[in-house]
């Protein structure tokens, strides 16, 4: 027999496999299903177990397979929960598991979880799946087994603790049919096979008493149904009497009245519904008891010693919490008090850039080597009566988690200064990212075709676009550094936070170095002309000084740049007055407001005071009175630069030594760089 039912979407434990974390390619391989049994809560009457089918024509993975979103915690309605996604087509049931390829997200809130997931700290998942159709038997002396042979995965979530696997989250707003099928129980005649809404045909109620058969049988079905508006269907709670009758001997009884019977069982159910409602309402009990009372048919006066019962208890239970975090082995702990440690150091090393946290507090008075100490007794070695030398060289090398601590303390003032140090070029540049060290070919459109007349009955004339391709590829640059166990008995503080602050300044400065390259060097351009030439029409044949004139003429100069056909005028405009220092002050008096001008002549036109002043001192070195035009990336392409993909800005590792006795730090940067299209700029060699 099947029955209709409505059901939430549930979710159910999984798990990563951090070993096949791939930084490159930021995926990561997802178990989201072994098929395991498992029990569920009373939901619709007595418990149950719950085995998902994992045969493949058993599970859709449409949704799985079309980019289903990675989430953080099942939240389900807010963007920035979504920190990766199913890579499509990944999903598959491979040896009794279901398996999937999971890419993380580039955004910088998702890196710390990202390289959690790298290190093995989260290996929880949980899985959002809806069953469209259970098989449901009863083995003896069982549980009834409701075994899901339809059902749809569709969202997969990284959590801190896997779900209890008996937990169902309900949502009102989530409820979906789903196809309860008892093999065990028969099919009575005329009902359909997805519903057990049985009716008795009207066929059947024509014929006279006298052809039927002997024997009456007469059976009910009882199911609830959910509202539904501006229909003659019954209401939430009603109870749906259908009655079939088989045919009866000659001499029996007519058979009763069944839609007299169903209207007075309705009437009925609606009074026993909104006398439950009525009753939690006042007595302010949470809706979904009074809907369990409803679902499960209690009759009115043991609903109302039922809810006396729960507004009892209620007063004199003791304030619980529905979700409680549980650590899995003291990693949560351990976690904190790295965390904490890193801080304090971090607060030492600069209490204007990091605040001191209150966990941090009791850290914050300890050198190195007494945190070192304390970072092993927490990992259980002993430490009485070891030498300073040795106890600095077993936090360095054991299973404690002092390196990791150094890690998180090098890292965070790295990448602070990496982000402090003024990067000038981002203004007119673009950025790209790499998927690969392979160079990179960048086409420099053309215009498009001028739109020709075309008459009545006439043809469409085709047209081309000219094209230009530059190409360059992304370098690696890197550094390594270490850090001995002398400079944790020297209680040498500078090691873990100048160090790699200095790192993090250097390598902003590189890439502005590369950049800057490109305008100072002047390099050829794919047409074998350099990247400022007067073929080009970007470069001034004499030179001025910076002053209203020369800025009118440059500008007018980049209006007139045609496209590849030489024939089309692309009115570019520019956005940007680059300077080197010497010529900063000049830059911005040149485009300040004029407040009283002495003379009409003297007045600075509103389309050159619109342009923003750069001041780069690289520029200087190559010359100190040059200045340069630049519009906007958005508008025409200039100068790109690019990072590896997953690779962008600074990146740092750290290892314990082997050619040396304390840690290893290595510093990289993957960048690069290259002139795009030349009639986005303009240079003036100044006078």
């Amino acid at each position: 027999m099947d029955t209709m039912i409505e059901l939430p979407a549930m979710r159910r434990s999984a798990e990563l496999a951090p070993n096949t974390a791939d930084a490159d390619s930021r995926t990561v391989e997802v178990v989201w299903s072994a098929g395991a049994r498992v029990r569920r809560a009373t939901f619709f009457g007595e418990p149950y177990d719950e085995e998902l089918s994992l045969d493949p024509t058993h599970v859709r993975l449409d949704r799985l397979n079309a980019g289903a979103p990675f989430l953080k915690v099942h939240e389900l309605d807010t963007l920035d929960a979504v920190i990766g996604s199913v890579v499509p087509g990944s999903a598959r049931i491979e040896n009794g598991r279901g398996i999937a390829l999971v890419r993380i997200s580039e955004r910088a809130d998702v890196e710390p979880i990202w390289r959690d997931i790298q290190a093995g700290h989260i290996r929880a998942v949980s899985i959002g799946y809806q069953v469209h159709r259970f098989e449901v038997s009863k083995p003896e002396a069982a549980r009834e087994l409701w075994r899901a042979v339809d059902w749809t995965p569709f969202e997969v979530s990284a959590v801190a603790v896997g779900a209890d696997p008996a937990a169902v989250f309900r949502a009102q707003s989530s409820l979906h049919d789903c196809v309860l099928h008892r093999r065990d129980a028969p099919t009575p005649q005329g009902a359909s096979p997805m519903t057990d809404k049985t009716q008795t045909p009207a066929s059947d109620a024509a014929v006279p008493a006298t052809q039927q058969p002997t024997e009456p049988v007469e059976t009910e079905d009882t199911i609830m149904t959910e509202p539904k508006a501006n229909t003659t269907e019954p209401q939430r709670g009603e109870v749906e009497t259908r009655a079939q009758t088989k045919p009866q001997k000659p001499d029996a009884a007519p058979a009763p009245d069944t839609e007299a019977v169903a209207t007075r069982a309705r009437e009925a159910e609606r009074d026993r519904v909104s006398t439950i409602y009525d009753l939690a309402g006042r007595l302010n009990l949470e809706r979904g008891f009074a809907e369990d009372l409803v679902k499960r048919g209690v009759s009115v006066d043991e609903s109302r010693r039922l809810i006396l019962d729960q507004v009892a208890a209620k007063s004199d239970e003791t304030r619980t919490f529905g979700h409680v975090s549980v650590p899995l082995g003291g990693r949560d702990e351990r976690i904190t008090r790295r965390d904490a440690v890193a801080n304090a150091l971090l607060h030492r090393y600069s209490p204007t850039l990091f605040q001191l946290e209150d966990a941090a507090r009791q850290y914050r008075g300890m050198t190195l080597l007494e945190l070192a100490r304390e970072s092993l007794g927490n990992a259980g070695v002993n430490t009485r009566g070891l030498s300073r030398d040795e106890v600095a060289t077993r936090a360095l090398h054991s299973t404690s988690d002092f390196p990791e601590i150094l890690s998180a303390v090098t890292n965070k003032t790295l990448r602070q200064a990496y982000e402090a140090y003024p990067r000038t070029f981002m203004l007119f540049c673009r950025q790209v990212l790499a998927t690969d060290f392979k160079a990179m070919h960048r086409v420099q459109l053309g215009e498009a075709p001028q739109l020709l007349e075309v008459g009545e009955s006439g043809e469409f004339k085709r047209g081309t676009l000219g094209e230009s391709k530059e190409s360059y590829k992304v370098k690696t640059y890197g550094r390594v550094v270490a850090i001995t166990r002398q400079t944790l008995i020297n209680d040498d503080l500078d090691a873990f936070t100048r160090i790699p602050a200095m790192y993090g300044n250097s390598i902003a400065q590189l890439e502005s170095d590369v950049v800057w390259g490109v305008i100072t060097a002047n390099p050829a351009m794919a047409d074998g002309n350099a990247l400022f030439h007067t073929t080009h029409k970007n470069l001034a044949g004499t030179g001025a000084a910076l002053a209203v004139d020369a800025v009118g003429a440059a500008r007018a100069a980049m209006a007139k740049q045609t496209g590849l056909d030489k024939k089309t005028v692309l009115n570019v405009r520019p956005a940007f007055l680059i300077v080197p220092a010497s010529l900063e002050l000049k830059a911005e008096q040149l485009v300040a407001q004029n407040l009283v001008p002495a003379a009409t002549s003297s007045v600075v036109p509103q389309s050159i005071r619109t342009l923003a002043p750069i001041s780069e001192p690289r520029l200087d070195a190559a010359s100190e009175t040059a200045w340069y035009l630049a519009a906007s990336p958005n508008q025409i392409d200039t100068i790109e630069y690019a990072y590896l993909e997953g690779q962008q800005g600074a990146y740092i590792e750290t290892r314990n030594g082997f050619d040396v006795d304390g840690v290893e730090i290595k510093c990289r940067l993957d960048f690069g760089a290259k002139a795009i299209d030349w009639r986005g700029l303009y240079k003036n060699p100044g006078a």
